[in-house]
């Protein structure tokens, strides 16, 4: 049987068809979470729009809960939301594990701004539910009394929509996320900046809403919403179709252990 070849490195030689292949593994798992991450960020794009369309009747009719209604419309627009609910959280969760070798604490922090804007999604949600639900089965109730209480639902949801879309968005996936990708190289930085500049501007303009500086939905509002809608769209396209940059964050990652590690000669024993 033959001896087993040592590197200089005192550790088993690697052909380098097994590195190469090692390399191959690698920059396909790469690609993978590129591609997840890629196709999870054009599903936020078509749910959030979808919902949106969805809800027309109960968002635009103040006396929605009173009349005939359109209640399919709106179960519909809530399974959207659903579904932006897991693909907002699933693009945090698949990139994490890359993004906290640039800086773990930003890592979570962005983990927990999705979590944060979900939870006022799901509220925005269940308030306009509520609508359909008491539409159904408030017969022969005071009329106005049931506008009034529907006018409140409907305001329940627009400020979710203000401080988890319209804010919260803004600081996680803006900021946090676009400065990730500026210092990590994954994206190209001129286009990270959109998220950078971006974010901070969506973010300034919730707080103005919310202070009532500006009112909500006014064309101060949708200009300073533009750059990071610009930056989510470059995202999901982006790692879609290309993928990372190359970047060294993405050195080894899902590299096979004892692949490309370097170990240290064996002490010789003392004579």
């Amino acid at each position: 049987m033959l001896p087993e070849r040592e590197s200089a490195a005192g550790r088993p030689f690697e052909p380098s068809w097994a590195v190469s292949l090692a390399e191959g593994d690698k920059l396909d798992a790469t690609r993978k979470i590129a591609l997840a991450v890629g196709v999870l960020f054009i599903l936020t794009f078509i749910t959030s729009i979808g919902g949106v369309i969805a809800y027309g009747p109960v968002l635009s009719d103040p006396s929605y809960i009173t009349g005939a209604g359109a209640d399919g419309r709106v179960f519909l627009g809530a399974f959207l939301e659903l579904m932006l609910i897991l693909t907002n959280i699933g693009c945090a969760v698949v990139l994490f594990p890359l993004l906290k070798r640039q800086n773990e604490g930003l890592a979570l922090s962005y983990v927990t701004a999705r979590l944060v804007e979900c939870t006022f999604i799901l509220i925005g949600l269940l308030s306009l539910l509520a609508i359909v639900t008491l539409r159904q089965g408030a017969a022969g109730e005071d009329a106005g009394s049931l506008v009034l209480i529907g006018k409140s639902l409907h305001a329940i949801h627009d400020w979710t929509f203000l401080l988890g879309p319209g804010f919260t968005d803004g600081i996680g996936t803006g900021l946090i996320l676009g400065w990730l990708m500026y210092r990590s190289g994954l994206v190209s930085p001129r286009m990270a900046l959109f998220g950078v500049i971006g974010g901070p501007l969506l973010a300034a303009s919730g707080i103005a809403v919310l202070l009532g500086v500006i009112p909500q939905g006014s064309a101060l509002q949708g200009i300073a919403t533009v750059p990071e809608i610009v930056w989510e769209a470059f995202l999901g396209l982006w790692l879609t179709f290309k993928g990372f940059s190359s970047a060294p964050i993405t050195a080894g990652h899902a590299r096979p252990i004892g692949v490309g590690e370097t170990f240290p000669a064996p002490a010789k024993a003392a004579a």
